[in-house]
Formats: C-alpha cells, sequence, structure tokens
C-alpha cells in the first residue's frame, strides 16, 4: 500500500512550482500592474526587458493574461533570443504606455489572435539586442572580439571556457550604446521555442496568489451594482429608492448615465437594494424587438441584392447556365459573451488622478475614456491590468462601457467604488455576437463542378459607430463577410454582398468575430453542394484548394488523422469543415452520434492546424481544445432572444455552456511550419459547427441550417425527411 505523505499549505506551495520537469523552479510571478523595483535592475536596455544584478531576468508582458498562455509565449520569444536561464524568469505586466502599443493598431490591446503573431519580431529583437549588449561588455573585459563568444543559460562564454554571467555583465552591459541592428538566431538553434514548455502563470492561478479584477480590495472600498433599461434604447424617468435605502450596508442610490447605481459595503447588500428600486423607464421604440420580427426583416433582405463584399466573374450567367442549382438559408442567433468572471471594474478617483483596476483587453482605449469622463489628461489615469477571467472580445469593447460606467460611480459618490455587473447583467443588457441570415446558393455544371456561388449576408455591423468604423469600406464592415469574402475555395464565378441593418441591440467581436457565423454557412453549404453532386465531401473541397497548399494540407491531415473513408461503429457519423481566420488554416473533423430525443452527442474531435512558426506546442493544442469547447457550446446550446424588447436569458440555467459530460475526446495535430506565426486563440472556433451539423447529416439525413443544433431542431428536420 502506497504510504500517504501529508504537506503543510506552505511545502505544498513550495513543490507545486517543481511541476514541469523543473521548468518552474523559482519562477516569480507578481500580481499583473506590480511594478518592477529598481534596485536589482542595473541593465534595462528596451522597454521588455530587465536585467538584475543577481541575474533575475524580468520581462514585462503587454498582453492581456485571459487564459490564452501569453504570459508564458512572449516571455519565451524574449528569453529564447537573450539565452537567458529560464528559471531565472520573471514576468510583470507593462503599464499604459506608447512603448507598449499593438503594432498593428497603434495602441494597447489584445485581440485578434494577434498577440504572438504581432510581437514574434519586435520581442525577439529586444532579447537579441540585450544579448548583443552582454555579450559586448564580456568582449571588451576580455578583450577578445565579440564574435568569439557564446552564449547559453544566461552566462556569456570566453573560447577558453572562461563565463560571465548575466548578472555579472549587467551594469558594465547598462553603460553601453543600444546597437541599431542586431542578428536574430537561426531557427536551427532555438532551445525553447518549440518546445512544449510549462505556462508560467500556472503557479499563481494554483496558489491563489493571481489576482482578478474581483479580487481587488482599496482601502475604504465600496461595491456598487447598476439597474440598467430592460430594453435596449430605454431611458430613466424616475425612482423611488426609499425601500432600497433601508437595507443595512447602503451608502448610496444614485442615478447614472447606465441607470440606477446602488452603493453598498458590499456586494450581497448592493444586490438586495438594488431588487427593492422602484423604477419607471422609458422604454421607446426599442420594446417591440422580437426575435421571430428580426428573422423575417433579415430574411426579406437576404433576398434582395446587398452591397458587393467580393465579385469574380459573371455568377448571375453562370448560375443560368449550370445543370444543377442549388440554394439555402442559414441563420444563426446574438450569443453572449458569458465570461467565468463576471465584468467589474474598480475606481479610485482623486481630483489630481485616478487608479483603475480591471481585466481589460484594450487598455489605451479604456484608460482615454476614463480620462474623459473624469474630466482628467490620459496621463493621469493609471491602469492596472489584472488577469482576466475569460475576455473572448467582451473586455474590448470600443465603447469601454464597464469602465466607463465604474468612473461616473466613482465621480457621483466621490469615494473609491468597485462596480459588478452580475452575470444577469450582462447577458440581459450587455453586448452580443450578432444574428445573422445568410442566404446562398450554387451552381453545378456538367462535370458537376462548382460554377457558381453566391452568398447573401444580414447581420449588424460591429465596427460602426465606433472608433474603428475606418474599417468600413464603401459600406462593408470587413468583420460581417470575413471568412465568406475571402474564402480560399476556388470558385470560378463568385459573389457575396452584403446588407446591414441598424438596430438598438449593442454588439460586439466575439471569439473569431465574422468567422463564428460564415464558416458555418460556407462549410454546411458546401456540404450540401458535395452531395448533390455525388461527390465525397472532402474530394470536393481538395478540388476546390488545389492552388491552396495551406488549407489543403490541414484538410488531407485531418482527414487521414479521422481515418475518413474508414468504417464507423454503428450509429456515428463524420463531418469535416475548413477554414482560414487570423492567419492559420484549420481542418476538423467531428465523430457523432444522435440519441433518439434528438440529442446530438458529439464523440471526437481531429482537428489539424497550420499556424506557422510555433512557440509553445501545448499551448496550441489547449487553445484548439478551448476553441472546440467553446464553439460546441454556441453549436449545442447559445442563443440570446428577444421577446418584447427583453432579452430572454439571464445566466447558465437557461443559457447553457458546453458541460463536462459532454466534452469530445479532441486531437490536435500541427503542422510542422516555418511560415509567419498564425493566431491560435480564436481559429480553433469556426470549423467545429459545420464539421458536427456535417456529421449529423452524414448519419441520418437530417439538415439543420441554424444554430444551436437543439433536440427540436434536429427531430423536425428527421420528420421532414
Amino acid at each position: 500500500m502506497n504510504a500517504i505523505v501529508k504537506l503543510s499549505r506552505r511545502d505544498f506551495l513550495k513543490q507545486s512550482t517543481l511541476v514541469g520537469g523543473g521548468l518552474l523552479l523559482a519562477c516569480y510571478l507578481p500580481f499583473p500592474g506590480a511594478v518592477a523595483a529598481d534596485t536589482a535592475v542595473p541593465f534595462a536596455p528596451n522597454a521588455f526587458l530587465r536585467i538584475g544584478s543577481d541575474g533575475s531576468v524580468t520581462i514585462i508582458c503587454h498582453k492581456s493574461e485571459m487564459g490564452q498562455g501569453v504570459y508564458t509565449a512572449l516571455p519565451t520569444i524574449v528569453a529564447e533570443e537573450l539565452d537567458c536561464a529560464w528559471e531565472k524568469v520573471k514576468i510583470e505586466q507593462s503599464p499604459v504606455a506608447p512603448e507598449y502599443a499593438h503594432t498593428m493598431f497603434g495602441s494597447m490591446v489584445t485581440g485578434g489572435s494577434t498577440s504572438v503573431r504581432s510581437e514574434w519580431q519586435r520581442l525577439a529583437q529586444a532579447g537579441a539586442t540585450a544579448r548583443a549588449m552582454l555579450v559586448a561588455a564580456a568582449a571588451a573585459g576580455w578583450k577578445i572580439d565579440p564574435a568569439a563568444c557564446r552564449t547559453e543559460n544566461g552566462a556569456v562564454y570566453h573560447p577558453d571556457g572562461r563565463r560571465l554571467s548575466y548578472g555579472q555583465l549587467a551594469t558594465k552591459a547598462a553603460k553601453l550604446a543600444v546597437p541599431p541592428q542586431v542578428a536574430l538566431k537561426d531557427p536551427a538553434r532555438y532551445r525553447l521555442i518549440g518546445r512544449p514548455l510549462a505556462r508560467l502563470d500556472s503557479p499563481a492561478k494554483i496558489n491563489g496568489q493571481a489576482r482578478f479584477g474581483l479580487d481587488v480590495q482599496r482601502p475604504g472600498l465600496l461595491v456598487a451594482v447598476i439597474a440598467r433599461p430592460p430594453v435596449f434604447g430605454a431611458t430613466l424617468r424616475g425612482f423611488n429608492a426609499d425601500k432600497a435605502n433601508s437595507v443595512p450596508g447602503v451608502r448610496a442610490v444614485v442615478a447614472v448615465p447606465a441607470g440606477v447605481a446602488v452603493v453598498a459595503d458590499g456586494f450581497w447588500p448592493a444586490r438586495q437594494a438594488r431588487a427593492l428600486l422602484e423604477i419607471a423607464w422609458d422604454e421607446g421604440a426599442g420594446a417591440a424587438l422580437a426575435s421571430a420580427g428580426l428573422r423575417q426583416q433579415f430574411a426579406t433582405l437576404a433576398a434582395t441584392p446587398g452591397l458587393v463584399a467580393h465579385r469574380a466573374g459573371d455568377v448571375t450567367a453562370a448560375l443560368e447556365r449550370a445543370t444543377v442549382r442549388l440554394e439555402a438559408e442559414y441563420e444563426v442567433p446574438y450569443l453572449a459573451h458569458a465570461t467565468m468572471e463576471p465584468l467589474n471594474c474598480t475606481v479610485d478617483l482623486k481630483a489630481d488622478g485616478c487608479d483603475i483596476w480591471t481585466g481589460s483587453q484594450m487598455q489605451t482605449v479604456d484608460r482615454d475614456a476614463a480620462a474623459r469622463v473624469a474630466g482628467l489628461q490620459p496621463e493621469q489615469v493609471r491602469l492596472h491590468t489584472t488577469f482576466l477571467g475569460g475576455g473572448f472580445g467582451r473586455r474590448a469593447n470600443p465603447a469601454s462601457d464597464f469602465v466607463v460606467e465604474a468612473v461616473q460611480v466613482a465621480k457621483a459618490i466621490k469615494q473609491p467604488v468597485k462596480v459588478i455587473r452580475t452575470r444577469e447583467d450582462d447577458m440581459r443588457a450587455g453586448y452580443y455576437r450578432p444574428c445573422w441570415y445568410d442566404r446562398i446558393s450554387a451552381g453545378l455544371d456538367a462535370d458537376k463542378q462548382v460554377s457558381a456561388w453566391r452568398h447573401t449576408i444580414v447581420g449588424q455591423s460591429i465596427m460602426a459607430g465606433t472608433a474603428f468604423a475606418g474599417m468600413i469600406k464603401d459600406g462593408i464592415d470587413e468583420t460581417s463577410v470575413e471568412g465568406a469574402a475571402d474564402t480560399p475555395y476556388a470558385f470560378p464565378n463568385l459573389l457575396v454582398d452584403l446588407h446591414t441593418p441598424q438596430l438598438p441591440v449593442t454588439v460586439l467581436w466575439w471569439r473569431s468575430v465574422g468567422h463564428s457565423h460564415t464558416a458555418f454557412v460556407v462549410e454546411s453549404f458546401l456540404d450540401e453542394v458535395a452531395h448533390a453532386a455525388g461527390t465525397d465531401p472532402v474530394t470536393l473541397r481538395r478540388t476546390l484548394l488545389a492552388q491552396q497548399p495551406r488549407p489543403r494540407g490541414v484538410l488531407e491531415l485531418a482527414a487521414s488523422k479521422a481515418g475518413w473513408g474508414t468504417p464507423l461503429a454503428a450509429g456515428r457519423g463524420r463531418g469535416i469543415a475548413v477554414h482560414a481566420s487570423f492567419g492559420s488554416y484549420l481542418a476538423q473533423v467531428a465523430e457523432v452520434s444522435l440519441e433518439k430525443n434528438g440529442r446530438v452527442r458529439v464523440h471526437r474531435v481531429v482537428c489539424a492546424i497550420d499556424c506557422g512558426r510555433v512557440v509553445n506546442p501545448d499551448t496550441i493544442a489547449a487553445q484548439m481544445e478551448s476553441g472546440i469547447a467553446f464553439g460546441l457550446s454556441a453549436a449545442l446550446h447559445g442563443a440570446i432572444t428577444l421577446k418584447a424588447g427583453r432579452v430572454e436569458q439571464g445566466n447558465f440555467d437557461d443559457y447553457p455552456l458546453l458541460r463536462l459530460d459532454e466534452m469530445p475526446q479532441v486531437e490536435v495535430h500541427i503542422v510542422p511550419s516555418s511560415e509567419a506565426p498564425g493566431g491560435v486563440g480564436e481559429p480553433g472556433v469556426p470549423p467545429i459547427a459545420p464539421a458536427v451539423a456535417n456529421a449529423l447529416f452524414a448519419l441520418s439525413g437530417a439538415r439543420v441550417r441554424s444554430l444551436p443544433l437543439t433536440p427540436e431542431k434536429v427531430l423536425a428536420a428527421l420528420a421532414k425527411g
């Protein structure tokens, strides 16, 4: 019988840092927002790197860690070029400053699956520059050519074997001029990049040190919740707070632009008091909104030509000549982000400055918005980025809604305050992935080849009315048509057009943005075309991707690993989908079964990804698993619906996420590549819904063209035959 060893909490914390074969030994991860101490940092060659006299290496991370692994991936790039000892690496979250602006967007942003692909070159240069300066310092002391030296594991080596550690060289290196240009490593010499290193943020999350927004505490901090309009676009007419003020612990009830804020000593009394408010709203035209009416409005628009997003050849003529014509309509609902950590923001506002603690994906925008509301200059606002308990785009809002609201409440009560949006608050009065309605048609020629493809898309613009409205060109919001207008498939005649209705429902990017709906439509309908042509779905895709080696490569890899074409167990079906997004190429094969009550069960997903150069294969596998789980939640369950202008869902009881017993076995296969890195945080989401829908059709003959794939829809499709 094995001995039982009892560990004290202190022993557990010590030993937990050894997880991963010692890679995390002595790893230090302060709370995000901590400021680096100057005492042990004699060498700071750039904004991203500090090397102490003790040999410690502090890497400043300017991206938000929300579970996607940037606190490991980005330091790996720096450490690789620096040739430092991995166990010496420390991480600190950057402040909001111009030095940390996104290389694509010009401000601090974490989103669009861009962290690695936008920062690889800059961070590699940061590490290589520091290494060159350390080598120069050592070579000067030894009076030899720097080219004769080598670096390894945090030290510079003389040809005769002598060594000087980076800590010993830090002070001397700090006195040297920063070289304008340095050579990067040959990838053949990588010893960290490409390896499955353990995540550096895990120990703090295991031992409780990690600080999320909800964890923030400040002296005299109060907590507020806001009663928001029940209908989009409604305005406050008046309120009675007598009953709310009678709740012990309530400090104030004030009107703010977002609604009525109830401020108390803690969350629970604030929430109790809010329920006692008597509020009169002017609901306005938004009270007439209903999902059924929107569907009809969108369907009517889809039957008419929209603004052209992409045109190739003559679709009308090709469809007239086609020997077989197919047409279908697809739809997907509004979706909530449903982050595990509800939105929150802590504000300490003073006359001469403001401190904000929150999990932000868009720090510069949020800081500047806070400054405007507070009547301060941006440099007077210090935004401290905490860990994010999920983002999915919700914490990257150009309107900075949850930050602005918190500053407004702090300004009204003149005390530090944490404003919390409950899950119900954000699900019923938040921002959503738009709902979409698509009409799509295709023609087959006499050889059963696709000769025409027309795709009409109807849905709200995410960019309209925001600081990103400049991305709308000739009326086309590219996020509305991405994945459709830029399809890699070789359709000889192609037309993609768009209708953009204006509605009071607030919308925002949601993990994978436009690809979350275009992949479902394109890949599902392509499956319909294959079956109509009597062609295997993989064969048709391979033909259409003949001149596209990367998407064709993941198609063939996924099909091979899934055993495409081989017999399945009784009662199982396979479906495939291929999609390109955020610089990466994916194919997924889903294996499903169908229960008598119409419930779809997904048993296995084989995923192939070509994301270019790989920093950490474990992170890529984790993000594919995460994206598949996120996508399955939407494919099987997710829907925000409206009735009398009100969102009908409020929490996980009526907006369910994928349960553990629903999670399929996931296999991830990474294509070796020397191409530029692509994104991995979002590309795993788009292919899973069409792969499952296609598998359902292969199994049962039921084609469901609207999400989610509820038992009711499946049974109705089966009844149609």
